[in-house]
């Protein structure tokens, strides 16, 4: 099992991880590469520093982003969860059983600091 958090605006992905209108908390069956369950937060304002541990708190043990800064990376391995930069605007569904397929297609960071 798997808690994937995607960062979203109109259910896709959002391509500045620190400017989403909430997260897509998905958990993934990585046995059997089935959603268990899907439940959208609203983050608390932003702040450095702040998003890690919120969503530590959530049990979220993996990021699938678009685009973030290597300091916010370093945060969230502060905090034991794994993450992915580069993804394509997709839905947070399809985002998270491409990675536990080994499908997800990576390009490019879309954040620069």
């Amino acid at each position: 099992m798997i808690k994937i958090a995607v960062p979203v605006e109109d259910n896709r992905l959002c391509p500045h991880f620190g400017h989403c209108q909430n997260f897509a908390v998905i958990e993934v069956d990585t046995e059997n590469k089935k959603i268990i369950n899907r439940v959208d937060l609203t983050p608390p304002p932003h702040e450095p520093g702040i998003l890690p541990k919120w969503l530590a708190d959530q049990g979220v043990n993996m990021i699938i982003a678009g685009g973030m800064g290597s300091r916010a990376q370093e945060f969230f391995r502060q905090f034991n969860i794994d993450v992915v930069v580069g993804a394509i605007q997709e839905t947070p569904e399809t985002l998270a059983l491409d990675y536990v397929s080994s499908k997800l297609q990576i390009g490019d960071n879309a954040c620069d600091h």
